[in-house]
């Protein structure tokens, strides 16, 4: 390295310390110190009974503790439903919302990112109004317009039927994906103008222009929304915990791993195990992550790059 070259290599490590000591600080201390607890019998409430237990609360989740696969199956068959909904209803917006033939454009953003700023407990509260057997607004247009019993015990239970829960759930992200839409939109924008000029010339129609240039080219902006996606819904919580105080109703559908974590920490003040569950989603959050960057070089288009 030239001396200039490790000036501003040390100058790089100046303004990087700040971030490196928060992140030892507020992230990776508070990792060890969790996987610590993992290998204790702590209890809060009695925090002078702990005792030091190896790996039982992990031989425990593996072996022992049968729901903690059912959390997982729930969870993952959850994220399964909601996040492709999600990603491709705000990668439809914005596509529809970058058209050029759209007029009010502005208008229509800012109506579309508007419920995204509303508190999630405040979002889940408003949909459990409108979702209601009774007086939900949503099973009354439905019966008005088809005629099918949808008010009333014998209707649509959206928030109470075990078959029409996890969609209940993807409604919620849906009327919150304005942040995905935005971000699709940035990416759409990005696109070069003259490859749609030299398209329309070769005489491709929109869906041809859509498959071959817009799609490939904003690969990375839909790899990085499935990447927090995918964390995101691992972590599923909220609509549970509000609704239904972690229960699970109906009928365990909704005790996600989340919440399954929640009530062993904070209410059963397990929180060896706890801190055994938290490490658990940690790694399976890892493992997809993992996988999804090991596939993205078949699939995900930069164009400073040459495509494997």
């Amino acid at each position: 390295m030239t001396k200039i070259q490790k000036k501003e290599a040390q100058w790089g490590l100046v303004f990087l310390t700040p971030w490196m000591i928060g992140f030892l600080a507020f992230y990776f201390l508070p990792m060890l110190a969790s996987f610590g607890f993992s290998l204790l019998s702590y209890s809060p409430a009695v925090p002078d009974e702990t005792t030091f237990i190896g790996f039982q609360n992990w031989q425990r989740a593996f072996t022992t503790d049968r729901e903690v696969l059912l959390c997982f199956v729930r969870t993952i068959r959850f994220a399964a439903i909601a996040l492709p909904v999600t990603l491709g209803f705000a990668l439809f917006l914005a596509i529809i919302l970058n058209s050029k033939n759209v007029m009010g454009k502005t208008l229509y953003r800012t109506l579309f990112y508007m419920p995204s700023t509303i508190p999630m407990i405040a979002a889940v509260l408003i949909w459990n109004g409108v979702l209601g057997e009774q007086t939900g607004w949503v099973n009354v247009i439905i019966q008005k317009l088809t005629g099918i019993q949808a008010v009333g015990m014998e209707g649509l239970r959206w928030l109470a039927d075990p078959k029409l829960i996890y969609y209940s759930y993807t409604a919620f992200g849906l009327w919150g994906m304005g942040n995905a839409m935005i971000i699709f939109l940035a990416g759409l924008q990005g696109v070069p103008t003259e490859y749609y000029e030299a398209a329309e010339i070769d005489g491709a129609n929109w869906l041809q222009r859509l498959y071959k240039i817009t799609i490939p080219l904003i690969t990375p902006v839909i790899f990085y929304q499935l990447v927090l996606g995918v964390i995101v819904t691992l972590q599923i919580f909220l609509p549970a915990f509000v609704l239904n105080q972690g229960t699970g109703f109906p009928e365990g559908m909704t005790r996600f791993i989340y919440v399954y974590f929640y009530k062993q920490s904070f209410d059963f003040f397990n929180m060896g195990y706890g801190a055994t569950l938290a490490w658990l989603l940690f790694i399976v959050a890892l493992i997809l992550t993992i996988v999804l960057f090991g596939t993205a070089k078949y699939w995900v288009y930069y164009a400073a790059e040459e495509r494997k």
